[in-house]
């Protein structure tokens, strides 16, 4: 490697103020070094949501928010490179929207694409696609409640999908757990598999476990939570990590932990949805910088 000192004297005197001179008109013209040849890839904390949709009839709002709860929820670590965030179609509700094969943290409103519930891509454009659609195609078709589908491989509830205790609510937020967490173990019905939901039968069994409750388990993988909006969905995604760690801390403590009763979920349960909002926009402004 040649020093420094080496390259000045090798430059005459008299040149020097030249190549000062053609350094300085270089920096100016943003061509100096090899980063201004070739712009980088866009920053992934830039603002990720958009004023139009990429969807016809849908909404921007609508779009914007399943870009935001995804990335909401890995931004706190309930997801992470795998999961995904989806959304029943406004007015057709054979058809729901999700983001293309894509990291959580990295979504924006032009990955946001258009499913039927067999999980086959309305336009897809060469835009790979998420294995798992299935588990939200046969969720939305086996409740016509749902209005957005959460699939997370939540580190807090491993333990509760492999063990024998199980997920119970233990203060308000999380109060939705009162009404029972069911686990869907794929092996009672497939065998030895890769443990993903790959189709639509797989789907349909994960669908009927979850039965009318808000979550359901998936032994040794993650879980699903639902809600009557995305919003409430990624509330409860969320929520039910966060229960999950605190109810193994309670756990350790030794003793019967005292947990929330079905009313008193119930009760508590209908209260969070009516003020979601004020949690929804404080986590918004962590996500695009303003309140929604």
């Amino acid at each position: 490697m040649t020093h420094p000192n080496i390259v000045q004297k090798s430059v005459r005197p008299e040149h020097r103020w030249r190549l000062g001179l053609v350094a300085a008109v270089a920096t100016l013209l943003g061509v100096g070094g090899a980063a201004a040849q070739s712009p980088g890839p866009a920053s992934p904390t830039a603002s990720p949501t958009a004023s139009t949709s990429p969807i016809a009839g849908v909404d921007a709002a609508l779009v914007n928010d399943i870009v935001i709860g995804s990335r909401i929820l890995a931004e706190f670590g309930v997801l992470d490179g795998f999961g995904h965030v989806s959304a029943r179609h406004p007015t057709d509700p054979n058809r729901f929207l999700m983001a293309r094969s894509l990291a959580p943290a990295l979504v924006t409103s032009d990955d946001i694409m258009e499913f039927d519930l067999d999980g086959n891509p309305v336009d897809a454009r060469g835009r790979a696609v998420f294995l798992e659609r299935f588990i939200h195609g046969e969720v939305y078709r086996a409740r016509p409640d749902v209005r957005s589908v959460v699939h997370t491989h939540s580190p807090g509830v491993i333990p509760f999908s492999v063990s024998k205790v199980p997920l119970q609510a233990m203060y308000h937020n999380p109060a939705f757990l009162a009404a029972g967490v069911p686990i869907f173990d794929i092996r009672d019905k497939f065998g030895a598999t890769d443990m993903l939901v790959r189709n639509a039968a797989i789907g349909k069994a994960l669908a009927d476990s979850l039965g009318d409750k808000s979550v359901v388990l998936m032994r040794g993988h993650g879980d699903v939570t639902v809600g009557p909006s995305i919003k409430a969905a990624v509330f409860r995604a969320y929520y039910t990590d966060v229960n999950a760690r605190l109810q193994s801390q309670a756990i350790a403590l030794g003793g019967d932990p005292t947990y929330l009763t079905v009313e008193e979920g119930a009760k508590a349960d209908a209260t969070n949805l009516v003020v979601i909002d004020r949690i929804w926009n404080l986590w918004s402004m962590k996500i695009v910088g303003a309140s929604r």
